[in-house]
């Protein structure tokens, strides 16, 4: 049966559920401490190449009929598109709710800690508000939505696919994803000093892998990366639209 592997590695690799899992270690490790570092050093330079890299590893490891199952390929279903994007951005709202019910403004509400990253200025006028919220906006619809789904949702999702279906795959990808963002909240740098946030990050982390799902729904509705890839957009919309208005 042909490889869904480029010729350079199929002579010596296999995509099934060691391959898949060599990735999740391969980059989520490195990832998952370059996050911390970035919080502590304010520094996140870095994660913009890790979003890079991330979305480059399919097409470099994968060929034609591998990215194809991957789900690297156009759609039809135009209104599922849309549905994806309101999806995630009402998945934001409903998690933004959660966290200043339980909360409020303290850094145990992870958008709270995560917004801290954005370096918002306390007197900033309304109108550079706005900019930067487009700004930031932007580059979070990009980003980490493509760098993230074409890995997770992507190829390594695939890979576990091959071997042990697309449901049992799915669970999978969705833990690796929401097990590489505790380190964007659940461990946590706070005036000088590491803390780990129990209850939130179990609530965080859960979050994430329940939104991990909805985002394969969503590539799975569309039959499309592009569908888990929009979904994930409308997360980091509205996410980002709550960080700066509604903290």
């Amino acid at each position: 049966m042909e490889n869904e592997l480029r010729s350079l590695w199929s002579r010596h690799l296999k995509l099934n559920w060691k391959f898949g899992l060599f990735l999740v270690f391969l980059v989520c490790i490195p990832r998952f401490v370059l996050v911390l570092k970035a919080n502590q050093t304010g520094n996140y330079s870095l994660i913009g190449l890790v979003m890079f890299i991330s979305a480059l590893v399919p097409f470099v490891l994968l060929n034609k009929k591998g990215q194809k199952q991957a789900g690297i390929r156009k759609t039809n279903k135009f209104q599922f598109l849309v549905y994806a994007i309101i999806t995630g951005l009402v998945f934001s709202l409903l998690l933004h709710f959660l966290g200043k019910g339980i909360y409020g403004n303290s850094f145990e509400n992870w958008y709270q800690y995560i917004g801290k990253s954005y370096n918002i200025p306390e007197n900033i006028s309304a109108e550079n508000k706005k900019i930067m919220f487009l700004i930031m906006a932007g580059t979070g619809m990009i980003f980490s939505p493509v760098g993230e789904e074409l890995f997770f949702r992507g190829i390594v999702h695939s890979s576990f696919a091959k071997s042990l279906g697309h449901k049992k795959a799915s669970i999978i990808d969705s833990l690796a994803f929401a097990a590489t963002h505790i380190s964007h909240f659940g461990i946590v740098f706070i005036n000088s000093k590491w803390d780990f946030y129990l209850v939130p990050a179990i609530i965080w982390v859960l979050s994430m892998f329940l939104v991990s799902l909805l985002f394969f729904q969503m590539k799975r509705l569309t039959n499309s990366i592009w569908g888990a890839v929009l979904c994930h957009s409308g997360f980091n919309l509205g996410m980002i639209y709550c960080i700066f208005y509604l903290l």
